[in-house]
């Protein structure tokens, strides 16, 4: 009778799917904000704890390593375990939307714009 109506039904899965997907988005967001990553340099002498999102909420640094003179080395593995946390932080980040894209059924290589 009206066949063209049909579509009309897809379209609504497909409205509510996106809208699921932006609420599970949102808490993946909030979820990743808690998850907490640590950096390590010069074996463990320098930490960086780094949120999955990227950001850097402390800095432990062991207190033999604090000599005036060795003041470039230092700086260097602080940077180095900034960086080590950074990418762990990306790494987890991206697992936890593999992890999202997968439960809404969407392809593993399926880009979402963050």
């Amino acid at each position: 009778m009206l066949k063209g109506l049909g579509g009309l039904g897809d379209m609504a899965k497909m409205m509510k799917t996106a809208q699921d997907m932006q609420v599970k988005m949102a808490q993946m967001q909030e979820d990743l904000a808690q998850i907490v990553v640590i950096g390590e340099s010069g074996a463990g002498l320098v930490k960086a704890r780094c949120t999955a999102k990227g950001e850097v909420t402390g800095l432990d640094i062991d207190p033999s390593i604090l000599i005036p003179s060795e003041k470039e080395v230092i700086e260097d593995l602080i940077i180095a375990a900034l960086k080590d946390a950074q990418a762990k932080a990306a790494t987890r980040s991206q697992q936890e939307l593999a992890r999202l894209t997968e439960g809404l059924g969407l392809p593993a290589d399926f880009k979402l714009p963050f």
